[in-house]
């Protein structure tokens, strides 16, 4: 192939794993006409067409398919070949994208936010806090905070935490009806919970009391929402500890006979967990836990 060129390759995998000029032109820092140009250029120098486009988006055909693996690899030693040279010098320079729970994300990273900015001035961080995974693999995101630990792909993950989730609801609520003293007694209350076929995790999936006639009648598929709507009066809440221990308008019912326990787990792509940067950033999330500690573990 004449005139090969590194960024015509980036250009091409992020419209792969985007299907998407415009998104993938903000992955890669161009504008979307440089991606379709660049895209065009590998086109030309390959003979082969890598992409089927309709209203749809980008399709990869069979020799865009059969380009991945092998762009992929390239992409992987460029990663490798640029820390090693970004190590001699100990430069922490560059974009780091987490992608994390909105919960985890609002209340512990965002919060950080400013740490690492003053810690390292060259790093550009990007926090996507929503309600579902973005994938490492697809490059959505260099670092990211997940419920429970991947069991596919190259991935390299770690315990970040145990965390307790208890019920919760404002005093609003809890004075205007009748008493809970006992798990039965939670029959005939407002619940506020997560939509059942919008769930992106099972662990997430704890609206179940086989002993109790549970009625969530309020349901967002966003945890701050929930949330928001228990701090307004608007019913009981099962609510991560490390959030509503923050909060000043909630009140924890029943708190021997209903807990629940999860975990977060820090993940990175093997190709990225080398990079000076990366290492930096999932040092700071892990000491940011272990500062708060008892915070997430009710200790």
């Amino acid at each position: 192939m004449a005139d090969f060129n590194w960024n015509d390759l980036r250009a091409f995998l992020a419209v792969a794993r985007t299907g998407r000029l415009t998104m993938a032109a903000a992955r890669v820092s161009m504008d979307h006409t440089t991606v379709a140009r660049r895209i065009a250029a590998l086109e030309d120098g390959l003979g082969a067409r890598l992409f089927d486009r309709s209203p749809q988006g980008y399709a990869l055909t069979p020799h865009g398919e059969r380009l991945m693996p092998t762009a992929e690899k390239i992409e992987s030693l460029t990663l490798r070949a640029a820390n090693e040279l970004g190590e001699s010098d100990q430069a922490l320079i560059g974009t780091v994208r987490i992608g994390a729970p909105e919960g985890f994300g609002s209340y512990v990273l965002a919060p950080l936010m400013a740490k690492l900015a003053d810690r390292h001035p060259g790093l550009d961080i990007q926090l996507v806090a929503i309600s579902g995974v973005l994938s490492l693999s697809k490059r959505e995101a260099d670092i990211a905070v997940t419920l429970s630990a991947p069991r596919e792909g190259r991935l390299i993950s770690r315990k970040l935490t145990d965390y307790g989730l208890s019920l919760y609801a404002a005093p609003a609520y809890l004075n205007a009806r009748p008493p809970i003293r006992t798990r039965a007694d939670m029959a005939g209350h407002r619940f506020i919970g997560y939509i059942g076929d919008l769930l992106y995790a099972p662990e997430l999936d704890y609206m179940q009391a086989p002993d109790v006639d549970i009625h969530v009648a309020l349901q967002s598929s966003n945890l701050i929402a929930q949330l928001q709507a228990a701090l307004a009066g608007a019913g009981l809440c099962v609510l991560p500890d490390f959030i509503a221990a923050r909060e000043s308008g909630l009140r924890r019912v029943l708190p021997d006979a209903v807990h629940l326990d999860r975990s977060l787990w820090l993940v990175t792509h093997a190709d990225l967990k080398p990079l000076a940067r990366i290492r930096a950033v999932t040092a700071m999330i892990v000491e940011a836990v272990r500062a708060d500690r008892a915070m997430f573990t009710g200790g």
